[in-house]
């Protein structure tokens, strides 16, 4: 559907449909993510931190590792952490020379909850079968030039 006739709006520009057309895109993608994840009695954002350290594998990772490769930076990483220590998903532990800093990792419980999550992967995929191999390349470059091209006013 048009985001003309979705959202029932003009738009000045071609560059102003574009954003908004991006910001009702990823709005629309995001709550239905977030819906699938409260199946699992997780949020996005904690999905994300297991996702990271899934991919470090056994390996122990600081906070600062996780927080740097965020999709959304601006979490409070401390809470997430410890939500996903209380529901048994993460390891941690203390630094011996300064306990502030914490060190974690995916448990073995974190892993099946993943493993299971798998499918959504594939369900969200599906999402964008109607494109070609080389229109998802294509949007993939033109989103990755947009986000390069950004940068925040003071």
């Amino acid at each position: 559907m048009k985001i003309e006739d979705e959202i029932k709006s003009k738009f000045r520009s071609e560059g102003h449909k574009l954003l908004v057309n991006l910001y009702l895109t990823s709005t629309r993608l995001s709550e239905a993510f977030h819906r699938e994840c409260q199946k699992y009695d997780i949020t996005s954002t904690q999905f994300n931190v297991l996702r990271i350290l899934r991919g470090q594998g056994n390996k122990a990772v600081n906070i600062s590792l996780i927080k740097e490769r965020m999709i959304d930076r601006n979490s409070d990483m401390s809470r997430i952490i410890e939500r996903l220590k209380k529901k048994g998903l993460i390891a941690c532990t203390s630094n011996q020379m300064d306990r502030r800093k914490k060190s974690v990792r995916i448990s073995k419980e974190g892993l099946k909850l993943l493993n299971n999550m798998d499918k959504l992967e594939f369900h969200y995929q599906e999402l964008f079968e109607h494109l070609t191999e080389a229109e998802r390349i294509q949007l993939n470059l033109l989103l990755d030039k947009t986000r390069s091209g950004y940068k925040p006013r003071d």
